[in-house]
């Protein structure tokens, strides 16, 4: 549990045709810990490899309470009987689906419908864990460029170590790198008829998972919680 350069609390899908699916499309399993083959989808502008390059460390997830490195004298082993403690008096969120989507210069799945259920479930967490998360160094905030931040995404960057949460969390499960126009609208067109048989509708959130950034740059699944409050 200790050694890792970052944690993280994320949701992940259940093993399954999804967590498969997008495993391979990202050429990342962080439940094993090994690397897999994209699929060479037809009608892909460029390799998936290339379009998934940034993405692939993290594995296939939504963010919850953004990586952080450990506090002084705090250990992973603490910081995952927390999350465990945390995940008994949470309830699992449910929401219409999920569909593919472009954010800005991204793919991602974001979520069908009401949200406010799951952002109130990320901001409790956010809250809940910050006495594990070092505090940034100026160096860390400065690689965020604030002054492309709005006054609020400083102020939260500076309290919570991440621009985008509490009033700014929005949930999305990130599927490729930044694109152009027009290879965002050829990767849409290749992954769409391959993506849509996999999306849950409806979408049911009743497990969070800790995950762990190990030397390699890599991130792994160390542990997964079930929602049972």
């Amino acid at each position: 549990m200790n050694g890792y350069n970052r944690y993280a609390i994320y949701y992940a899908p259940e093993p399954g045709p999804l967590a498969d699916f997008a495993a391979d499309w990202l050429g990342w399993d962080p439940v094993t810990g090994t690397e897999r083959v994209p699929p060479a989808l037809p009608g892909l502008p460029r390799r998936a490899a290339d379009i998934t390059e940034t993405p692939r460390k993290y594995g296939f997830h939504g963010t919850i309470k953004p990586p952080f490195r450990l506090a002084e004298g705090r250990t992973g082993e603490e910081l995952h009987a927390e999350a465990a403690t945390l995940a008994r008096r949470l309830q699992p969120v449910t929401l219409d689906g999920l569909r593919l989507s472009r954010i800005g210069q991204f793919l991602a799945l974001t979520p069908v419908g009401r949200t406010t259920e799951l952002a109130s479930l990320a901001s409790l967490a956010v809250m809940e864990l910050d006495g594990f998360r070092a505090p940034l160094t100026e160096a860390e905030i400065a690689r965020r460029n604030p002054k492309s931040l709005s006054e609020t995404q400083r102020a939260l960057l500076r309290r919570w170590g991440y621009p985008y949460v509490m009033e700014e969390f929005r949930f999305h499960m990130t599927l490729s790198g930044k694109l152009s126009d027009e290879d965002a609208g050829a990767t849409i067109d290749a992954l769409a008829p391959v993506v849509a048989p996999l999306l849950p509708a409806p979408f049911r959130v009743d497990s969070l998972c800790l995950f762990a950034e190990a030397d390699d740059g890599r991130f792994r699944l160390l542990h997964r919680y079930t929602l049972s409050g």
